[in-house]
């Protein structure tokens, strides 16, 4: 039967860890500071960023959370960045994505000073990512690094293959492994015969936004499959496809009207040693790993040495 790799049980580990740096750091007269800009009102970027403050409380992180009318320009947002740059309390800056269209995102992201990125999206940032040096990592494919390793499942010398080139997950987990001396193909919409990659897929990570995409028969037997989707089915019949008598999803769709489904297939997880849920898997790690992130700025900026719980950047 196959292992359920808990993100939920990880990213509670991670926190754990992260607290016990930040006390560290208070010790020292030192507290971490998070800003977030989210501009506008968009309901599911509302409930991400309150849950990302929370977790910045419950960890003795300080916060600030700055919100722009969604009317904002381009160079008011690059102002905002500016000052939040030159203020010595705040050592990570995040800007909550997607923004309005008339805004720049491209040029507001590279306005972040890359000391302050605790997305780990700036070019800086990306460069020291592809050349194997110490650095911020974008919180996602940090967080799929941390469940392999945490859970025990090495990653030297196997086939990996990503499903999904964006600059957000696909490109970077990609870089992650192969620093971490697996061998690594990245796949995608263009990618001819699909299937015959995946099938030599040790592990196998996708991250392409399709609900169920990855059926069994594209999975090789025994592999450990990562799930990065989160899909929500609104519709019965695709719920039933999923989830074939599956009672507990049935309820659960009943009460609220949806459920959610990654980018594999449920039924792919029988062919699997190991694999994430969804929910439950690669989602939780995300807050967890950026507040590891704004706590590792805090230290660098600092020249703080970091402590044995948190190790920085790489793999």
């Amino acid at each position: 039967m196959a292992r359920v790799l808990d993100g939920v049980a990880i990213a509670a580990e991670i926190k754990a860890e992260v607290g016990a740096e930040v006390s560290a750091l208070k010790a020292q007269g030192i507290v971490p500071g998070l800003a977030v800009v989210l501009v506008g009102h968009v309901a599911a970027s509302e409930i991400y960023v309150r849950s990302k403050v929370k977790a910045c409380a419950e960890l003795g992180i300080a916060s600030w959370m700055l919100t722009p009318a969604e009317s904002v320009t381009t160079e008011e947002m690059l102002a905002i960045v500016a000052e939040l740059n030159a203020r010595d309390e705040v050592d990570g800056i995040l800007i909550q994505l997607p923004l309005p269209k008339h805004v720049d995102t491209r040029r507001l992201l590279e306005a972040v000073s890359p000391e302050k990125d605790v997305d780990g999206f700036h070019p800086v940032n990306v460069g020291r990512l592809q050349s194997g040096q110490e650095g911020l990592r974008p919180c996602t494919p940090a967080g799929i690094i941390e469940i392999l390793r945490r859970s025990g499942i090495g990653v030297e010398g196997k086939n990996a293959v990503v499903l999904g080139r964006s600059d957000i997950v696909g490109k970077p987990v990609a870089m992650l492994l192969l620093n971490a001396s697996a061998t690594v193909t990245v796949c995608h919409s263009k990618t001819v015969d699909l299937a015959r990659h995946t099938r030599e897929a040790e592990i196998l990570v996708a991250a392409i936004g399709r609900p169920g995409f990855v059926k069994a028969e594209m999975v090789r037997p025994g592999a450990t499959l990562i799930d990065v989707g989160i899909n929500r089915v609104t519709d019965a019949a695709e719920v039933a496809r999923f989830f074939p008598g599956d009672a507990a999803r049935a309820e659960q769709f009943a009460k609220k009207g949806s459920t959610l489904v990654g980018d594999i297939h449920p039924l792919a997880f029988s062919k699997a040693v190991a694999y994430t849920p969804v929910p439950g898997g690669v989602g939780a790690l995300t807050i967890a790993m950026l507040m590891k992130n704004t706590v590792q700025a805090a230290q660098a900026r600092r020249g703080v040495e970091v402590g044995a719980g948190v190790a920085v950047g790489g793999v």
